[in-house]
């Protein structure tokens, strides 16, 4: 009787020691003795990591109009317009359209696009690329450009989306926490050489593509609006021919 007392007294207090180191475990430990522990995981972990939360994602997108547009696209080897919707991702120059039965989104590298005519509320926009045009400093790649007016004297915009890095993490960075796409326009305009010559719409810029047409180029600034440059210049070219 005596060594059955003594063997259930004995697994009581090992039960007991058990219990106890088992309470260790879930009662824990502070905040600032698990961050010590965590610190102290050597050799075979530098202890945790910190996570950089100052990246504050992307502002703009590379696309033009961002939203699909009813369209009309004529392709290279067609004789026919068909019919889209479409927008234009102005970085990668390339046609972006929905399938009409699936509405996956899909796109067209400029180069098999021979123009593409985008329904912007009543407007009809009108984009070609700029691949066989005559620039006096010639293009490096095929982009889409816009023609606002057509003839002896053409006048185009190229939309540009200029992509720049976010730079935050070195010792002299400009702390810039966002990666942006920024829209940008260049307008060219046929001049006496026959090339299409970049321009600014103000009225030197204006005077050096036409010297001869001052006083017109003057009349045409004073009477348009003057928020409206591209309207102005297409007046003045109408003038002009």
């Amino acid at each position: 009787m005596k060594r059955i007392l003594a063997v259930i007294l004995l697994s009581v207090i090992i039960m007991n020691v058990y219990s106890q180191r088992v309470n260790i475990y879930q009662s824990g430990i502070s905040g600032q003795q698990n961050l010590n522990a965590i610190s102290n995981l050597a050799p075979y972990s530098s202890g945790g990591m910190g996570i950089d939360t100052r990246y504050s994602g992307v502002v703009g997108t590379p696309r033009l109009f961002d939203t699909l547009l009813i369209s009309y696209l004529l392709l290279n080897d067609k004789d026919f317009y068909i019919k889209l919707e479409t927008d234009i991702d102005v970085f990668s120059n390339a046609v972006l359209y929905t399938d009409p039965r699936t509405r996956k989104l899909f796109a067209l590298p400029c180069g098999i696009v021979k123009e593409l005519i985008i329904i912007k509320d009543t407007a009809e926009l009108v984009f070609r690329p700029t691949q066989g045009l005559n620039f006096n400093k010639p293009f490096r790649e095929n982009k889409f450009c816009q023609v606002l007016a057509e003839g002896p004297v053409m006048f185009i915009k190229i939309p540009v989306k200029k992509f720049t890095e976010a730079d935050y993490k070195g010792a002299y960075s400009v702390d810039r926490r966002y990666d942006e796409y920024e829209y940008i326009v260049k307008y060219y305009i046929t001049g006496n050489n026959g090339a299409l010559n970049q321009i600014q719409l103000n009225r030197k810029s204006l005077i050096k593509a036409f010297p001869g047409k001052k006083a017109l180029i003057n009349e045409t600034i004073r009477d348009n609006d003057p928020e409206n440059n591209e309207s102005m210049v297409i007046t003045l070219l109408k003038e002009l021919l």
